[in-house]
């Protein structure tokens, strides 16, 4: 069942960060109702619906929003739920009437949770932008690449996923834990600009104490350092070292037949170049499989850099049953991990027809409450949904 089962949240439909959030709880066991748009809209990378995974794991009904009708529906639904997943723009839950002040009149314990770039409030608050322009301003993007060469960019992991999704998710559960004690709901203003600044927190320190340079590539994380950077292989595939510590650094030198003493100071930074170019010769003269055979599983911190179709494959990935298969779509299982409460395999993305989606609302709402808004002819706004 998962350790969070028992908990409804609602999601009304947004683009990335919003639905991995709610992806991750329902994930855990949550009940997630998803409130699609009755009229789809473009919402991120259009795929289809088998391939849309962070949709996985819901219920999905369809109300219109922009009637009086399908909002009343929608407040019905907020009000049996324990939180709310938005990701819209700042004012335009308030324009619906489904802000939280609306929302908090019919349900005082709900927590709010809210995803954005920029916040709620601020000069950028209503700016359109993506991850790539959030991380940009928190000084992360600027700090990650090679050196002389522009800011490489990311995958969107650090600013929609980690920086959004994962904070908004913590901030939910931590609000949810304080509603316990207090039976009073509250906001939780999750925007993606403050969670990567929250992610440099390390990095800022480091800066402070003079131990980080401003001058990308040249600091111990960032591809400055020779032994802490990814070096190409005879098969034109890559391998990853990271041997920060002197046991480690000197297990890497041994295994690799490079003799201690030609590197006694590794953090002589004078060194580093001929040491980039000692290990970029001894790495270019095997393939990255025959490296995994003679380095992996050793204290030499080594890894094969793999694609994402080889991921899977990966033994230990295999043996941990990390990734699964589900409607024909391999994909990573729930983490992490419980040693009692472990969560369903997920349910794949689906659409709903309206019978299916007033099933869902049966079991939300509970018997008699489905009773009484059937008997009202309130239920008639619901539809199918999903995919949108």
């Amino acid at each position: 069942m998962g350790p969070l089962a028992g908990l409804k949240i609602v999601e009304f439909a947004a683009v990335g960060p919003a639905p991995m959030c709610a992806m991750l709880l329902a994930d855990l066991g949550a009940t997630v109702m998803r409130i699609d748009r009755v009229t789809p809209v473009e919402l991120g990378s259009k795929r289809p619906l088998q391939f849309d995974l962070l949709l996985r794991n819901r219920e999905v009904m369809a109300l219109d929003l922009k009637s009086a009708e399908g909002r009343a529906m929608a407040m019905e639904v907020v009000a049996n739920a324990d939180a709310l997943i938005e990701g819209l723009r700042p004012g335009v839950m308030e324009r619906l009437g489904l802000g939280p002040d609306d929302c908090f009149k019919r349900n005082p314990k709900l927590v709010y949770g809210r995803m954005t770039g920029w916040g709620q409030q601020g000069p950028l608050a209503n700016a359109a932008a993506h991850d790539l322009n959030y991380i940009a301003v928190t000084g992360a993007l600027d700090a990650i690449g090679r050196a002389g060469q522009p800011p490489s960019i990311p995958i969107n992991l650090l600013g929609d996923y980690a920086g959004g999704s994962l904070y908004l998710a913590m901030g939910i559960l931590a609000a949810l834990r304080e509603a316990e004690r207090s039976g009073r709901g509250q906001v939780v203003d999750a925007a993606i600009m403050d969670g990567v600044s929250s992610l440099m927190t390390s990095m800022f320190g480091l800066l402070g104490a003079g131990m980080w340079k401003l001058e990308r590539g040249t600091n111990i994380a960032d591809s400055g350092t020779p032994f802490y950077d990814v070096y190409e292989c005879a098969d034109g595939k890559y391998v990853s070292v990271a041997p920060i510590e002197t046991r480690f650094f000197e297990e890497l030198l041994d295994r690799l037949e490079i003799p201690r003493t030609d590197f006694p100071n590794r953090w002589d930074r004078t060194q580093w170049p001929r040491l980039r170019e000692t290990l970029s010769k001894k790495f270019r003269t095997r393939t990255r499989d025959e490296w995994c055979q003679s380095l992996e599983g050793t204290d030499a911190c080594f890894a094969p850099v793999l694609t994402m179709a080889e991921a899977p494959q990966h033994p230990h990935a295999a043996a941990r049953g990390m990734f699964t298969e589900i409607g024909g779509v391999q994909q990573p299982m729930p983490a992490p991990r419980f040693s009692r409460s472990a969560p369903d395999l997920p349910r794949e993305p689906r659409t709903t027809t309206r019978d299916e989606a007033l099933t869902s609302l049966r079991a939300w709402f509970g018997e008699d409450r489905y009773a009484q808004l059937e008997e009202s002819g309130r239920l008639e706004v619901v539809h199918g949904g999903g995919g949108n």
